[in-house]
């Protein structure tokens, strides 16, 4: 892909029943790679504090940091569609530091579209944001920016109440502006209902196989990942194993003196050693 996909062609997409295939990606050299695959969304999201920094939640990731990391994959995959993840307190504060923060990841990173996890409570800045001209992505269903409120995580709309209310805060999402939904650990058969209702893109994590398109994140995608993973994640490459023999191979080359070698190595020109070595016993 040499040009930028655009909404337009995501919105295309779901009116032609063409899935869309979305990765979570962290880093430069990650969407270098994914920018040579037919993936049309990255989002850059703020499980990079988990991922990338080692925290146990999403919660410590910080606009600058953020912003960083997003400016970062935007300069690695200038042809995908970039949607940055708005952290944690960087919208709940109120609508004017909303906008002001969404405007930072469209100005300094290059993103096309910002994610907010939110509730009946953000519609307001949900609608705040889009009215200022920016595309907005309403993250529904299970949002980990909430763990520190429900302790744990639980699959969503598992009873017809909960799957009704579900329903309705995706449409009033749309109707305040969202230009896509993503949809996280909730139930299938509510997830295929939203995505026919909602004429926006409909990204699902963990919530089946009926939405417009999918995203896991990129080292679960590579098999970077070790220990216990989301039932959800698949991984397409073991690349933790082969890493680790890599790195194991390094460093028993290092420390027995096979690394580097002469190939591995800059050398003086043709007769410059012995030069240098005339001059420094000129100075003995």
């Amino acid at each position: 892909m040499d040009t930028q996909i655009t909404i337009a062609e995501l919105l295309a997409a779901k009116r032609q029943h063409r899935k869309i295939a979305a990765v979570s990606c962290y880093d430069y050299s990650t969407a270098r790679l994914i920018s040579q695959t037919d993936v049309q969304m990255i989002l850059v999201g703020d499980s990079a504090a988990q991922v990338v920094l080692g925290f146990g939640s999403t919660l410590p990731a910080t606009m600058d940091f953020m912003v960083a990391i997003t400016a970062a994959v935007r300069r690695g995959a200038p042809n995908v569609f970039l949607v940055a993840d708005m952290p944690f307190l960087s919208y709940q504060v109120g609508k004017v530091e909303a906008v002001k923060n969404a405007g930072r990841f469209v100005a300094e990173a290059g993103a096309q579209m910002v994610k907010i996890e939110a509730t009946g409570v953000h519609l307001d800045v949900i609608k705040a944001v889009s009215d200022a001209g920016m595309a907005v992505m309403a993250h529904i269903g299970i949002r980990p920016q909430s763990i520190s409120k429900i302790g744990r995580f639980k699959a969503e709309a598992t009873t017809a109440e909960m799957a009704a209310e579900l329903v309705s805060l995706a449409e009033q999402m749309v109707n305040c502006g969202a230009g896509s939904l993503l949809i996280e650990g909730t139930a299938a058969g509510v997830a295929e209902i939203i995505t026919k209702r909602c004429e926006v893109p409909v990204i699902g994590c963990g919530s089946g196989p009926h939405c417009d398109g999918q995203i896991l994140i990129a080292p679960d995608i590579l098999g970077l990942t070790q220990g216990p993973s989301p039932k959800f994640a698949k991984s397409y490459g073991n690349l933790a194993d082969g890493a680790v023999e890599a790195f194991s191979a390094y460093s028993k080359e290092v420390q027995s003196g096979r690394f580097p070698d002469s190939g591995h190595s800059y050398h003086m020109k043709s007769g410059e050693l012995e030069r240098l070595q005339q001059l420094l016993k000129g100075k003995l």
